[in-house]
């Protein structure tokens, strides 16, 4: 795929439910008003609404009809489209091996990887083109680690006969959430996210984010299946895509929609208003097709991560998938505890209760309602994911390989006094 710099115009398409390759859903162009104001435009294909087994990008903002959508949010896009975009990390990469002097957003989607989030794909033209790119084995992550270190530290990376190899192996799996280096491989089973440990960590992040995965299962939160790979001495965690199912004709992809796009925000603090499980249960109400189940989930979900001190609980990090027609909430993933310093205080990254983002249990009681659960109910669900966590999290990290010291360094995360503070009692955070 080529495109010139600044593309304002591009194809989307989609594989639908139990199929593997690509069709052409319908056309999206993002170009300024007249007062220079990004606006994006999509319309569905007239032969994508006549197909019977169609199905919509986004079953909130873009329905399946003959309209032109506009917007000019997000500058211009698409919170679906979005999603299937690079991240932070993606976009660094996606920059590095472009060759192109400045990218526009229809950019980054069209050199994104085959491997993005979902079942969208981008081309310029108006059929889908055959898949460019295989995926990484297992094996090859020790290179992946190299380049990852390359590019971090701002290293070139080195030119020779393997230089388009190289290139090809770091763009695999760059869309896939998150500001850590990472990429997508392959083995028997499937496909997995293989995160990198950084040179300047605190603490083993694969190993104590594998183990939050476990603790969290524990807990009865339905997680993302995970491994370590120690490669070259180093850990790699291995997190299964939820998003994909291998069968002999290739991949199936499920579609997803981040919390964000569910929640109509960006992920930028100047919007934190609009960051809220409490709305978040209300989107999700409206698509899933079991909503007393994921709201349920969603709340477990919120108090685990205010019991480990998940202050990164962002919207990109919830997500709803649907691998037919039925949408639900998707397992939990990017489970890190963090160390705030405040004991009486601290807050998730979204709003919880009356008291705003307040990680405390009485906070999360005040809104239970909303997710479908009697103040009794809520209460022994807290209680019961208490105690779990309080009585297990060190056995699960230390049978995950986490050290003693790093155990040392993060047991403070875990059930903080502030948890079960008088709300009067706490100091503003």
């Amino acid at each position: 795929m080529t495109s010139d710099p600044g593309a304002t115009e591009c194809f989307v398409y989609v594989t639908l439910p139990g199929t593997s390759t690509f069709v052409t859903a319908g056309r999206f162009v993002l170009e300024p008003d007249r007062g220079g104001v990004p606006i994006g435009r999509f319309v569905y294909g007239r032969n994508y609404l006549a197909n019977a087994d169609a199905v919509p990008i986004d079953p909130i903002d873009l329905k399946l009809t003959d309209t032109t959508y506009r917007t000019t949010a997000l500058k211009g896009m698409f919170g679906a489209l979005r999603d299937a975009g690079p991240d932070h990390w993606g976009r660094r990469v996606i920059e590095k091996h472009a060759g192109m002097p400045q990218l526009g957003e229809i950019d980054y989607l069209l050199y994104g990887p085959d491997d993005r989030a979902g079942a969208l794909g981008f081309g310029i033209g108006p059929n889908p083109p055959a898949p460019l790119k295989k995926f990484n084995q297992t094996l090859d992550l020790a290179r992946l680690i190299t380049l990852a270190d390359a590019i971090i530290s701002g290293e070139d990376v080195p030119d020779g006969p393997e230089a388009g190899q190289v290139a090809d192996l770091v763009l695999i799996g760059t869309s896939m959430g998150g500001a850590r280096p990472k990429a997508i491989v392959e083995d028997s089973d499937g496909l997995w996210l293989a995160k990198f440990n950084r040179e300047d960590d605190k603490w083993n992040h694969a190993r104590v984010e594998h183990a939050m995965l476990q603790l969290a299962s524990a807990c009865d939160v339905h997680t993302a299946q995970s491994r370590i790979e120690n490669v070259a001495g180093r850990d790699v965690l291995l997190v299964k895509r939820f998003d994909r199912e291998s069968t002999s004709h290739g991949y199936l992809r499920a579609r997803m929609m981040s919390g964000l796009t569910m929640l109509r925000t960006e992920d930028i603090h100047q919007h934190r208003d609009r960051w809220s499980y409490l709305m978040l249960v209300e989107e999700m109400r409206r698509i899933s097709a079991q909503p007393k189940d994921d709201a349920a989930e969603l709340f477990r979900r919120m108090v685990f991560n205010a019991l480990i001190s998940n202050t990164d609980d962002h919207p990109r990090n919830n997500a709803a998938v649907a691998r037919d027609a039925d949408w639900k909430l998707s397992p939990a993933y990017d489970l890190t505890p963090s160390m705030p310093v405040s004991l009486e205080r601290r807050d998730l990254a979204m709003t919880c209760g009356d008291m705003g983002r307040y990680a405390n249990a009485q906070n999360m009681l005040s809104q239970c309602a909303r997710f479908h659960l009697e103040t009794e109910e809520a209460a022994a669900v807290i209680d019961a994911m208490e105690s779990q966590v309080k009585a297990s999290w060190y056995a699960i990290a230390r049978r995950a390989g986490v050290t003693e010291a790093d155990c040392e360094t993060i047991n403070g995360a875990f059930a903080y006094p502030g948890f079960r503070l008088a709300p009067e009692q706490a100091t503003q955070a």
